[in-house]
């Protein structure tokens, strides 16, 4: 008699805990963090002006499968950005570059990169994201 008194202590002790994965996202305790590369060129992308750290720049996160941003901050001066309080998971980090190819109805288009934070305490370093201007 005593097991099905266990049973219901069991049952809740197996589908409670399994129920408390979180999702990607804000409230955990890793960073993503990265750099923006600039590539600066005349109007019809002919001729490199210059190559620098971009300062000041828009940087956006998507947290797992969502389908739009998640959060957007700005890059400093030395062209570093980074997503604090994160919960292990995929995350996609993305910066709009100009269409060097000149072929976009829009002239910009999103640089992605794809990051994984495999634990908790981590600190991920993004690939550099190269934009043009």
């Amino acid at each position: 008699m005593k097991q099905f008194r266990l049973l219901p202590l069991i049952l809740f002790l197996v589908f409670g805990f399994s129920s408390c994965s979180k999702e990607e996202g804000e409230g955990g305790n890793s960073t993503i963090y990265g750099t923006i590369i600039v590539h600066d060129y005349n109007s019809s992308y002919t001729q490199l002006n210059g190559i620098y750290n971009g300062a000041d720049e828009d940087v956006y996160i998507i947290y797992g499968d969502d389908r739009s941003y998640s959060e957007r901050i700005r890059s400093n001066y030395n062209g570093v950005y980074e997503f604090k309080y994160l919960r292990p998971g995929n995350y996609k980090v993305y910066v709009y570059s100009e269409d060097s190819t000149l072929t976009m109805p829009s002239g910009k288009y999103a640089v992605v990169r794809e990051v994984r934070i495999s634990g908790n305490r981590q600190t991920v370093k993004a690939d550099d994201i190269v934009i043009f201007k």
